[in-house]
Order: C-alpha cells, then sequence, then structure tokens
C-alpha cells in the first residue's frame, strides 16, 4: 500500500501518530457489519478538497487523496485499515493467507460470486495484473543508459514484491500465490486491497487479446526484465500498460462504462468536471460492509470557508476542511444548529522539496534556500491557533509522537535550519541570484500562505521567486514534470508498514518526484523493507533520515492537524487516523 499526496495544507483527517515509518498497525479481525444506528437509504453530500482525475490512483499521476477515496467507494479487497490503524480482512471478498514463513509464502483466494459491475467475475488474472503493475517485473529500464522499457508508471515502492517470481495461479481461476526470496515486512497490505480496482479482462480487450487466458498466457511467456540486457518492447504489454497509466484518467465521466467498473459498494453515475461527482449504491454488491446510503454526492470545495458555508446552508452533510486560524472558531458558531467537529494530529505533513536539477543542481544553492525557508512563520500563521504546541517537524520520516522522532531530529541534520539565515543564504549563493520556480496548489489557501512567506524570505536572501501554482485537478500531474525547481505539497501515510520511505525517496522511484538519488540510502532502504522486526525498523529510518537532510533535499514543514465536521442529519462519521480519512467507514454513514 503506498503514501499518498494530498494537496490541501492539512490533508485527510487524521487523529494521530505515525508518518512515513508507520510502526502502530496489527492484523486481525474479520469483515464487520454496518452500524445499527440511522436509516437504510437516502444520501450524503461529502466535501474534498481537491477535484477527482483519474480512475486508477495507483499511478504516479493519479495518486491524490480524492481519486483514492473515489476507489475506495467503488471497490473491494482481501482488506481494509481501520481508524484504529487495525488490517482487518474482508473474509466475504476473499482469502487472504499466509501459507509459509520460508520461504515467505501468500495465497490469494477471490471468493466465488465477486464480480465487476458488467457482471464479469473478478478473477485470478485481475490479482495477475495488480501483482504486475506493482511489482515492476517486467521493467529492464536503466535510466543512465536511457534503454529498456519500464512498463507501469506505479506510484508505490516495488521493492517488496520484486522479491517474488511469477506466481503461481490456481486451477479454479480464483486464486494466485506469490512466493518471497525474503522475509517481507509489509506482504499484509502488498497486493489484494483496499481495492482490486483495474479489470484485466478490460485492459485485455483493448490490447487485441481475446480473454482473460490470453492475457495470463502473454504474461507468462513473458521473462522477468533484467536492466543489464534489455529486449524490444513487447507490443501487447506496452499497450496494456500505456492504458493502465493513462487511460483511465478523467475528468468526465467516460462515454465507455468499461472505464469506470465498480466491484464495491458504490458505483459512479454522473461527474460534473472540477465540481462535483456523484456515486449510487451497487446494488449487486454483497461481499464485504454493505453501505446503508444509496447515494453519495462529492463536491470539490478547496476554500475551507466555503466549506464552513457549505455546512451551515445544508448544501453539505460532512466536510473535512483545510483548517485555518478561523476554522475552528466558525464550526463552533454551527454547534447550535448540531454540527459536530472533530480535531486531531494526522498522519500527514507538509514538505517543500527541491529538484536536483537546474539552479537546485549546485547544493551550496539548495542549502541557501533551506536557510531561507521561514519554518516558524509558517507554523504560526497555518497551524498555531489550532495546536498551540506546534512546531517545525524536523524529520522526514517521523512525526513528535513516534519516540524514535527526538532522536533522529537531533542526529538528522535539521539543527542547521531552525531559523532564517539570510545572512548564511547570500554567502553560500556568493552574489549570484537564482531564479526559482515554485509550484503548489494555488486554490489552497494554506499552500497560498505557504508559498507567500517563502517568496518574502527567499527574495531577502537574493532570490527571483516565480510563482508556479497550479490549479486543484492540474498539480498532482505536474508532479516530477519538470516546469518547476521547488514544489509545496504534502504526504499522507495509510499508517501501515515502512514501504512509504522507499516510495519516495529510493532511487528511479516514479514517486521520488525531485530524483533524490543516494547509493547508500538505496542499500538501507532495501534493507528495511526486508526487517520484519519494527524496533530495528525505526534505527535503519534514522540513518535515512540522516542521508535526507546531509542532501539538502528540501524541508518538512509541520505535522497536519486534522478537523472534520458533519451535520446531525447523517451519523456514523468516525475520525480516522490515515489517508482514507473519513472515508475509512463510509459503509456506517446512515441518515437519520
Amino acid at each position: 500500500m503506498r503514501l499518498g499526496r494530498i494537496s490541501k495544507a492539512v490533508g485527510v483527517a487524521a487523529a494521530a501518530a505515525l508518518a512515513l515509518s508507520a510502526c502502530a498497525g496489527g492484523s486481525g479481525g474479520s469483515t464487520p457489519t454496518a452500524a445499527a444506528a440511522g436509516k437504510t437509504g437516502g444520501s450524503a453530500t461529502v466535501v474534498e478538497v481537491n477535484a477527482f482525475s483519474t480512475f486508477n490512483p495507483n499511478t504516479a499521476d493519479g495518486n491524490v487523496d480524492v481519486n483514492s477515496k473515489i476507489s475506495y467507494a467503488t471497490h473491494s479487497g482481501f482488506y481494509y485499515i481501520d481508524n484504529k490503524l487495525n488490517i482487518v480482512h474482508n473474509d466475504k471478498f476473499g482469502k487472504m493467507e499466509k501459507t509459509s514463513d520460508n520461504p515467505l509464502t501468500v495465497k490469494y483466494t477471490v471468493n466465488e460470486g465477486v464480480k465487476w459491475s458488467d457482471g464479469t467475475p473478478v478473477t485470478a488474472a485481475d490479482l495477475l495484473l495488480q501483482w504486475a503493475a506493482f511489482s515492476g517485473y517486467y521493467d529492464d529500464a536503466n535510466p543512465e543508459a536511457k534503454t529498456g522499457t519500464s512498463y507501469f508508471s506505479y506510484a508505490g515502492d516495488a521493492t517488496g514484491l520484486a522479491l517474488t517470481d511469477f506466481p503461481e495461479l490456481g486451477s479454479d481461476g480464483r486464486s494466485m500465490t506469490v512466493k518471497y526470496s525474503k522475509p517481507f515486512a509489509d506482504w499484509e497490505i502488498a497486493l489484494g486491497g483496499p481495492g482490486i480496482d483495474i479489470p484485466a479482462h478490460v485492459l485485455a480487450r483493448k490490447a487485441g487479446l481475446t480473454d482473460t487466458k490470453a492475457f495470463i498466457d502473454l504474461l507468462k511467456s513473458m521473462p522477468r526484465g533484467d536492466s543489464k540486457a534489455p529486449k524490444p518492447a513487447d507490443a501487447k504489454l506496452q499497450a496494456m500498460s500505456a492504458l493502465w497509466n493513462t487511460g483511465f484518467d478523467t475528468k468526465t465521466l467516460p462515454a465507455d462504462p468499461s472505464l469506470f467498473l465498480s466491484n464495491g459498494p458504490f458505483v459512479v453515475k454522473s461527474i460534473n468536471q472540477d465540481q462535483s461527482l456523484t456515486m449510487v449504491k451497487n446494488k449487486d454488491y454483497n461481499w464485504g460492509p454493505e453501505a446503508k446510503l444509496d447515494e453519495i454526492t462529492v463536491r470539490y470545495i478547496g476554500d475551507s470557508a466555503a466549506q464552513v458555508q457549505a455546512l451551515k446552508n445544508g448544501e453539505a452533510d460532512i466536510i473535512a476542511p483545510q483548517p485555518s486560524a478561523d476554522t475552528v472558531d466558525q464550526l463552533k458558531a454551527l454547534e447550535s444548529q448540531g454540527v459536530t467537529t472533530d480535531r486531531g494530529s494526522q498522519l500527514a505533513y507538509d514538505h517543500i522539496d527541491l529538484n536536483y536539477s537546474g539552479p537546485f543542481a549546485d547544493k551550496n544553492v539548495r542549502e541557501a534556500f533551506l536557510k531561507a525557508v521561514p519554518r516558524k512563520d509558517i507554523v504560526d500563521k497555518i497551524v498555531k491557533k489550532l495546536d498551540p504546541n506546534a512546531k517545525p517537524l524536523d524529520s522526514q520520516l517521523f512525526v513528535p509522537d513516534q519516540a524514535a522522532y527526538a532522536d533522529s531530529a537531533k542526529n538528522n541534520g535539521s539543527s542547521a535550519y531552525q531559523d532564517v539565515d539570510i545572512d548564511g543564504a547570500k554567502k553560500l549563493l556568493n552574489g549570484a541570484t537564482p531564479e526559482i520556480r515554485i509550484m503548489y496548489n494555488k486554490d489552497n489557501t494554506n499552500r497560498v500562505d505557504a508559498y507567500s512567506l517563502i517568496r518574502e524570505s527567499a527574495t531577502k536572501a537574493g532570490f527571483k521567486i516565480v510563482d508556479g501554482g497550479l490549479g486543484k485537478s492540474d498539480w498532482g500531474k505536474a508532479l516530477g514534470k519538470g516546469g518547476y525547481d521547488a514544489t509545496i505539497f504534502g504526504w499522507s501515510n495509510p499508517g501501515v508498514g515502512v514501504s512509504g520511505v522507499p516510495q519516495i525517496f529510493k532511487s528511479g522511484n516514479d514517486s521520488n518526484y525531485n530524483q533524490f538519488s543516494d547509493p547508500e540510502a538505496d542499500k538501507l532502504m532495501d534493507e528495511l523493507v526486508v526487517t520484519t522486526d519494527r524496533s530495528k525498523q525505526d534505527g535503519i529510518s534514522q540513518q535515512i533520515d540522516k542521508k535526507i537532510w546531509d542532501s539538502a533535499y528540501g524541508l518538512p514543514l509541520y505535522q497536519n492537524v486534522g478537523v472534520d465536521a458533519y451535520s446531525d442529519r447523517i451519523t456514523g462519521v468516525k475520525y480516522m487516523p490515515n489517508q482514507t480519512g473519513v472515508w475509512w467507514n463510509f459503509w456506517e454513514w446512515a441518515q437519520k
């Protein structure tokens, strides 16, 4: 499972404690039933900051919070994560079982009757497609030599699944077994959830294959990719991966219904570009928690005051705004009309990252810029009223609630950037006046504030700052594409596992947007994902944290504070500490 990007400064609603190197999740439990409160039927309107842009949130371009939330409501799989950060198995969908520790072997079996909304069964072919996309098994690209092919643009990290050989497919057509060559800390969240969201039969047909058997035969016939001996790209796999990468991108409802198939509780009914999306209940769905509501509409409103106003006017039932200094006071004023507000820390943080190219190819220029970033002023303006104890975040991999945070912050080099040092920045620039374009979500008030404070301070050091702000449905796809030198955004974590570290920081990964590369850090990340002892994971992560700071990568700004609010018209809303936010138990939402 991957980390997700958040555009709003306070991302998805969350309740506490962890960031990248999550070490609090457990596993166990079986499929829950819907809450008893509230009636069956009815509708709810939920407000999100970002605008929907793709039906495939697994790609590096599509990995934005709202896309993942829509996918979560319209697809199902072997597990989900609850608001206590437990991995809950969905036994109604199928069975995921570890059949051996040595070698680590995991078998996935989809239950009979689980199907896509076009009536096609969910099969081992769908599992195989996800494995192929997430593992990078067929990739043989050599970026330095500029040879070979990278097929699937997966937003997550392939290090763990790259330890597997081609899976064994069961004769029942519904099971798949993967075997790892080494232990893998995140095996339980590597595949099959929270949703199986891209249909293999659709990709096969559009690539010119007769059926999913032909799809399976094609993948079976292809060897593991080898970057040292790249081969010509396979045309059919390239066609399928191209569709996987971009074919599900859209801001409107596709005319071809195969591009938005569901196998979960809801099916998308309509999309009003950059305004709203509406889902209706999947009447065939009975292989997981069953939703009480018949319809959910998602509106996109970036401004927190406008979200609060929508809640006040009865135009929204649930909001998770980007909290500003006034947001909590505005929501308190609505308590008399039955509005409930939840607050807490998040598994998310805001940061500014610098590209390792253009003016920032020179480490002195990177260090000079970081010395000019007014982190304390940013915290005071954006976070302080929400959390009086808030301070700048001094780790790329930990947050203050974690035991390892203090030691990591003490030793990672963050002390060099505690205060703005304009004189030190000028000294490093030595008279140079680099032009720096900063990209951010211009529809996000808090991001605008952070950008404005950075621009004002950096200008004093001699930098020429160019406004590279983009709209709420465009900034995500711009990441990693060039055209800017620095970017302000946020990462949000699922709350379990360690694979989020190499997802962002390992050389060559699609979510490594600024092209950070450190061979020693890569080795540590390879070690991290095969380390199952959580006490040892922290020590490895601390070493990686220092490598990142030593490189003048960028700066974490602050841990996000979350605010959710909902009207008394809806029951079942519960606070959540990870990237899924209030959506984690959407099936419990009910209209009074």
